[in-house]
């Protein structure tokens, strides 16, 4: 373990975390500012963690900077403080990220696609559900429960977590799912969300999008999931929302400007605040 601190935020750096299931990834563990021994706390699991904090690891030279976004919303008060578990990507991300199920359809549209690797997803959740969240919460003071678990991502990683989500529905409360790559495998997933959405009332469930660059192909696939939770039952606002933004490309600065909603959405109260702050 590798102790790196950030102003009031300490951060926590394990490399090459061993896994039975996928191949070693770095993991870094924020702590909340003022993490006291004696309380407990919520746990949010990332994907593309190398993306989460520092600019020096991230994709592009740009990072969402989670760490200073929960430090803002804390000192408003308007989250909980949280345990953040940032899990790096590897060089079998697209295998990883992308869901298997339905099954048959997938791997046909894969074959199809000219996919000649495995895909892994099911063993990168095993990998988190049964090997990482024990290691978190035996190392720090966390919350075990579903109600005080989330998962979030973006483009793949979007993906990645509603299947987290609907694979594990007893282990996470809520998904936030930033400009969800609906599209990939000629948006094959669809078929599994219709039929895996979990119980209103119980889960979270958080959707963005933007509308330029490759997010200007996701709205269409957008409003058919948006109808898939209507007739489910979920209720905008309380536990489920999507929102659109204009003029937002896919990258990391955007993820950066809006990631506080999501965390807000989770981790805070049922009135949040939709904007993204002036620059």
């Amino acid at each position: 373990m590798v102790e790196k601190n950030n102003n009031l935020i300490k951060m926590d750096f394990y490399p090459g975390l061993e896994s039975a299931f996928v191949d070693a990834r770095n993991v870094e563990v924020m702590l909340p500012p003022g993490y006291d021994e004696n309380k407990a706390y919520d746990v949010i699991y990332f994907h593309d963690g190398q993306n989460v904090f520092n600019a020096e690891t991230s994709f592009a030279g740009v990072a969402w900077e989670v760490d200073k976004a929960i430090n803002k919303l804390l000192k408003e008060e308007r989250i909980r403080p949280a345990i953040v578990v940032a899990i790096w990507n590897t060089s079998k991300r697209m295998q990883e990220y992308m869901p298997s199920k339905p099954s048959e359809s997938v791997h046909k549209k894969a074959k199809k696609a000219g996919w000649k690797q495995k895909i892994l997803s099911d063993g990168y959740l095993r990998f988190i559900v049964t090997e990482l969240k024990p290691f978190i919460d035996h190392t720090y003071h966390t919350l075990p429960h579903r109600e005080n678990t989330f998962v979030m991502g973006s483009s793949m990683g979007g993906l990645i977590s509603f299947y987290a989500l609907a694979e594990y529905p007893e282990i996470f409360g809520g998904a936030g799912c930033i400009s969800t790559h609906w599209p990939e495998l000629d948006g094959v997933f669809l078929d599994y969300v219709k039929k895996n959405l979990p119980q209103p009332g119980k889960h979270k469930l958080y959707f963005d999008y933007g509308t330029e660059t490759l997010d200007a192909q996701y709205e269409s696939y957008q409003h058919i999931v948006d109808e898939m939770m209507k007739e489910k039952g979920f209720t905008k606002d309380v536990d489920w929302l999507t929102l659109k933004f204009n003029g937002a490309d896919h990258s990391e600065k955007a993820w950066q400007e809006r990631v506080h909603i999501p965390l807000e959405f989770l981790l805070g109260n049922k009135s949040f605040d939709k904007s993204i702050p002036d620059s």
